[in-house]
C-alpha cells in the first residue's frame, strides 16, 4: 500500500513491475506548469498511484495522485502515457489552486464515527464488532466488515470537491458493501460536521428502464462449497462446455453447440480450472482463476450450487429450448462460466492484463493485485429484467448477478431450415394470421416466385408455376397484402411461401384474412432472405424445411445468463472502470456525461459482429432477453446503425438522454461508426483474439483511449483519447477517418464538452481539422459501396455491395500503379474472387459497377 509524504514532487510508487517515472513526471509538470494552469502548490504533492505497460502503445500508462499535505484530492487521479522517456500523453484532472480551496487539513470526527455516520445517513445496520485491522498510513486505515459488509471496511482521508470545484471539504471516504449484494457505496462523509457530501454505487445496474439511475470477499463468506469438487491437481483432462459460443448474440442467433477447450494459452495459461499456476485443474466445476460461477436462485449470494464437469470435465447440460429456465440451471451456470472466461481472455490480448487490474485469482507473478477473480451469479433470484456488475479496486472481487426475464409475448422461433449446402442451418422466422405453420415438416426445394416485372415480390400471378409445383416458393416483401403473395404462390402449386422482410428490423406477425389459403408462409430476416434469393438467382438448389418446431413457444422467463450481449455488457463495466483512472480509482466514471454504458454495449456489439454484417444492420442490445430477434431494437431508446434513418444520435441527443443508459447509448452509437469506418478501410476478421481486421484495430484503440483518458470523462476526453492511442501507435495514420467518424455525429473538431458533470452545456459541431477535409483519408469511409473483407487476407475475398450491382469489374494494382488481377463478377450484393497468386505485400483494390467506383487499401498476408 503506497504511503503519501509531503515532499515537493515526490513519488511514492506503488508499482510491482517496471521502472520509477516519477523524474519523468515532475519535470513534465513543472515545465508545462503554467500551460497547464496549475500553481506550484497544485503539483507539489502528487503520487504515481500505479503504472502498466502497455503493449499496443508501446508504452507505459501512468496514473497519478493529487495531494495536498499529504491527503489525497478525491478522483483527482490523472493519467500519462511515457514512451521512450517522454510524456506524449498526459490527461490531467488535478484540481487548481488547492490552497484557496480547502477549508482544513485536521478532521473533528474519527475514521470510526464516520463509519457510524454513513450507516445512519445510508439506513444500514450499526455495524458490531468493528475493529481496525491496519493503519495503512496516517490518513488511511482498515476495518473489519462489522458485520455489515461484504468486504473489510477501508477509511481514508480525501478532499472532496464541491460546488462545482469551488471548494474542497475534508471528508473520510469509505465504502460498504451490503451483505446481499445489491449496493455497494462508496461514501464521503464530512470530517468536520459528519454530513453525507457525496454516495456512489459501485453495483452498476442495467436494467432496461429508461429512468435515472445512480462488491469480495473469502469463500466462507460469500458462498458455500456446495456442488464444488476438486480432484487430483494432476487431472489433465479437457474441458468440454455446451454454450452459445460468441459471437452469437445468444439463441435468438443460432444453437448451441459443445465446444473444447476454448481457452487462451497467453490469457489463461494454465486453463479456466486453475488458480496455482501449475499444470493440472484444481477444480472440475465451474469456479477457476478468472470466474467463480453458481446460481443464487435464493437470492442470497451465500447458498448456490456450480456446475459439476466431473473428472472428464464434461459440462455437457441440455438447454431444450424452449422451456423454463429452472429445467436447464446448470446449462446456464456452464454458460455464465464459459463467457466470463472468454471475455477474460479477449480483454486480456487487448490491453486488460494483471497490471491493468483485471480480474484473477491468482496473477502468476506477471503484476497488478490477486484474489479478485469475478464471482458470477446465474438465476439470481433477487430481480428480474437486470443485470449488474460491482467493481471495487483491484484486489476486491468482482461480482456479476444476472437474472431472468419477462419476455414480451409473441417471440420469433426457427421456423426454416436449410437442409444443405452453403446457406444450411436454421433461421428465425415469425408467422402469418392467415395461415398456420405445419407441425409435420414441410420439406421441397426453394424456387424464386417470378411474374413479369422480374422483382420478386410476388404481386401478380406467376409466370415460372411449373418450376413452382411442389415447391416452396421464395418473395420479397412490399408492394402488396401478405395474403395477395401467399395466394400466388399457392395457385402456382407451391406447397409453402417464404416471404424476405424488406428492413433489416425483426420479423412481424404477417396480417390479414384469407379463408381460402391452405400453405404455411413465414417472414424471415432481410440478410437472410436475400442471401437465399443471391443463391437461387447464382442457380445453386437449395433444400429446406418448413415447421413449428415449439421454438416460438413463450414461456414468458428469459434467462439473462444466455443473453451474450447482456453478459458482455456488464463485463464492459469492469473494463472501463479498472482502466479508466488505474485500478485503485473505480469512482472516475460517476460523472453525468461519463460514457460507461456506451463502452459495454460498445463491447457487447463489437464482439458479436460475424462475417457479413453490416453497419446498417439493425443491432438491439438484450434482443434474446427481451424476446426478440436479432433485429430487434432491444433494451435501448434506439438500436445501433450506421444507418441515421435508424438511429440518428448526434452529441447534442445527450441532453434529452437518460444518465447513465441513454447518454452511454449516444457513446455507443459513435463508437460503431468508427468500428465500421475502419472495416470499411481495412476489412473484417472473424478471428476476435489474434485477428488485424479493421474491428480489431477499432477496439484495441477503444481500450487504449480507456487508459489515455482523464478521470471524469466527458465525450470530448473520450474522442480525444482514442485520437491519441492512434498518434502513439499508429504515428497518427487513422487521423482523419477518427474524426470524420466523430464529426459525422457532431463530435468534429470544434465541439466542446464543458463541464463534465453536466450532461447539457456541451455543443455539437460536425467540422474535421482543415488537414482532413481534402485529399486522400478524407472520405467519410461509412458511405462506401463496397466492402473486401477478409483485409488482410490471403487473397481469397468477399466483396460486398450496398445493393445490387449484376456486373462488376474487380481490378487490383500493386503500389507502383500496375495492374495485377483483373475479374469481372456478378455482384448480388456479394461475389467471391480468388488473388492468391499475388504475393505479399499493400495492393489497391478498384471495384467498379452500378455507376460507382471505389479503391480501397488491400494487404495480402
Amino acid at each position: 500500500m503506497k504511503k503519501l509524504l509531503s515532499l515537493i514532487i515526490f513519488f511514492a510508487v506503488n508499482i510491482s513491475i517496471g521502472q520509477d517515472f516519477s523524474g519523468i513526471i515532475e519535470s513534465y509538470l513543472q515545465q508545462n506548469q503554467e500551460q497547464l494552469q496549475l500553481e506550484k502548490h497544485d503539483i507539489a504533492d502528487v503520487s504515481i498511484s500505479s503504472q502498466s505497460f502497455s503493449k499496443s502503445l508501446n508504452a507505459y500508462n501512468i496514473y497519478v495522485d493529487q495531494n495536498y499535505r499529504g491527503i489525497k484530492v478525491y478522483n483527482s487521479v490523472s493519467s500519462f502515457a511515457v514512451k521512450n522517456n517522454q510524456v506524449v500523453s498526459a490527461a490531467l484532472s488535478f484540481a487548481q489552486d488547492i490552497s484557496s480551496k480547502v477549508n482544513s487539513t485536521t478532521p473533528s470526527i474519527s475514521a470510526t464515527a464516520a463509519i457510524a455516520k454513513a450507516t445512519s445517513k445510508l439506513g444500514v445496520s450499526s455495524p458490531t464488532g468493528l475493529n481496525l485491522l491496519e493503519t495503512v498510513s496516517d490518513y488511511s486505515y482498515i476495518f473489519n466488515d462489522g458485520n455489515i459488509s461484504l468486504e473489510n471496511i477501508p477509511v481514508e482521508l480525501v478532499y472532496q470537491s464541491m460546488n462545482e470545484g469551488k471548494t474542497l471539504k475534508l471528508a473520510w471516504d469509505l465504502s460498504i458493501y451490503l451483505l446481499d449484494g445489491s449496493h455497494y457505496y462508496s461514501v464521503r462523509v464530512d470530517a468536520l460536521t459528519g454530513d453525507l457530501l457525496q454516495v456512489h454505487d459501485w453495483v452498476y445496474s442495467c436494467d432496461f428502464g429508461e429512468g435515472p439511475h445512480s462488491h469480495a470477499e473469502t469463500e466462507s463468506v460469500l458462498f458455500s462449497n456446495a456442488g464444488e469438487s476438486v480432484y487430483a491437481i494432476a487431472n489433465n483432462a479437457t474441458p468440454k462446455y455446451r454454450v452459445f459460443p460468441l459471437p452469437l448474440i445468444g439463441p435468438n442467433e443460432g444453437s448451441d453447440q459443445l465446444v473444447t477447450d476454448p481457452s487462451d494459452p497467453t490469457a489463461s495459461p494454465y486453463g479456466w480450472h486453475d488458480t496455482d499456476g501449475m499444470v493440472g485443474h484444481e477444480y472440475t466445476s465451474t469456479r477457476g482463476n478468472n470466474v467463480l460461477a453458481k446460481d443464487d436462485l435464493a437470492g442470497n449470494n451465500y447458498s448456490g450450487s456450480q456446475a459439476e464437469g466431473g473428472a472428464e470435465m464434461l459440462f455437457d447440460f441440455d438447454f431444450g429450448l424452449p422451456q423454463h429456465p429452472a429445467n436447464f440451471t446448470n446449462g446456464a451456470i456452464t454458460h455464465l462460466f464459459y463467457m466470463n472466461n472468454v471475455l477474460h481472455d479477449i480483454f486480456y490480448l487487448y490491453g486488460f492484463d494483471e497490471a491493468s487490474g483485471n480480474f484473477q485469482q491468482n496473477n502468476y507473478g506477471r503484476g497488478g493485485n490477486a484474489g479478485d477473480y469475478v464471482i458470477a451469479d446465474a438465476q439470481d433470484g433477487g430481480g428480474m429484467n437486470n443485470a449488474n456488475f460491482a467493481v471495487g479496486t483491484d484486489g476486491v472481487n468482482g461480482r456479476m448477478q444476472m437474472y431472468l426475464w419477462s419476455s414480451p409475448g409473441q417471440v420469433l422461433g426457427t421456423y426454416l431450415t436449410v437442409n444443405d449446402g452453403p446457406l444450411e442451418g436454421a433461421y428465425y422466422a415469425n408467422t402469418a394470421q392467415f395461415s398456420d405453420l405445419p407441425e409435420i415438416p414441410v420439406t421441397a426445394d426453394l424456387a424464386l416466385l417470378s411474374t413479369n416485372d422480374d422483382t420478386y415480390l410476388g404481386c401478380d400471378s406467376a409466370v415460372n408455376a411449373s418450376e413452382l409445383n411442389g415447391k416452396i416458393a421464395v418473395v420479397r416483401r412490399g408492394d402488396c397484402a401478405f395474403v395477395d403473395k401467399t395466394l400466388n404462390a399457392q395457385e402456382a402449386g407451391a406447397v409453402g411461401l417464404i416471404i424476405v422482410n424488406n428492413e433489416s428490423a425483426d420479423p412481424i406477425v404477417m396480417g390479414g384474412d384469407e379463408p381460402n389459403i391452405n400453405i404455411p408462409a413465414i417472414l424471415v430476416y432481410q440478410r437472410d432472405g436475400e442471401d437465399i434469393i443471391s443463391a437461387l438467382l447464382d442457380g445453386q438448389t437449395i433444400n429446406a424445411t418448413m415447421v413449428d418446431d415449439g421454438s416460438g413457444t413463450d414461456t414468458n422467463q428469459r434467462d439473462g445468463d444466455l443473453d451474450n450481449a447482456i453478459v458482455a455488457h456488464e463485463y464492459g463495466h469492469g473494463v472501463s472502470i479498472r482502466l479508466t483512472g488505474g485500478r485503485f480509482n473505480p469512482g472516475c466514471l460517476r460523472n453525468d456525461e461519463q460514457m460507461g454504458e456506451g463502452w459495454s454495449d460498445y463491447f457487447a456489439l463489437a464482439l458479436t459482429m460475424k462475417p457479413g454484417d453490416r453497419g446498417e444492420d439493425v443491432r438491439g442490445m438484450g434482443t434474446y432477453s427481451q424476446g426478440q430477434g436479432v433485429g430487434g431494437t432491444g433494451i435501448r431508446s434506439k438500436p445501433y446503425s450506421t444507418d441515421f434513418a435508424v438511429n440518428n444520435f448526434t452529441y447534442n441527443s445527450i441532453k434529452t438522454q437518460w444518465v447513465p443508459h441513454g447518454v452511454g447509448s449516444v457513446w455507443a452509437t459513435m463508437l460503431w461508426d468508427l468500428t465500421w469506418a475502419f472495416v470499411d478501410e481495412y476489412g473484417f476478421d472473424p478471428d476476435v483474439y489474434e485477428g488485424e481486421g479493421g474491428n480489431n484495430m477499432a477496439l484495441q484503440l477503444v481500450m487504449d483511449g480507456l487508459k489515455l483518458q482523464p478521470c471524469s470523462p466527458g465525450f470530448v476526453d473520450g474522442r480525444d483519447a482514442i485520437l491519441e492511442a492512434d498518434e502513439i501507435a499508429n504515428g497518427g495514420a487513422n487521423k482523419c477517418l477518427i474524426w470524420h467518424a466523430f464529426a459525422r455525429r457532431g463530435l468534429g473538431f470544434s465541439a466542446t464538452q464543458g463541464n463534465t458533470n453536466s450532461k447539457t452545456d456541451g455543443v455539437q459541431a460536425f467540422d474535421v481539422p482543415e488537414d482532413c477535409a481534402l485529399g486522400v483519408g478524407s472520405q467519410d469511409s461509412i458511405n462506401n459501396k463496397f466492402v473486401v473483407y477478409p483485409n488482410p487476407s490471403n487473397g481469397e475475398l468477399n466483396i460486398h455491395s450496398r445493393f445490387d450491382v449484376q456486373e462488376a469489374e474487380i481490378t487490383i494494382f500493386d503500389m507502383n500503379g500496375r495492374k495485377v488481377f483483373g475479374q469481372e463478377v456478378e455482384l448480388h450484393q456479394a461475389a467471391n474472387v480468388d488473388a492468391s497468386g499475388l504475393n505479399p505485400g499493400i495492393y489497391m483494390v478498384q471495384i467498379e459497377g452500378g455507376g460507382f467506383s471505389q479503391t480501397t487499401k488491400l494487404i495480402i498476408k
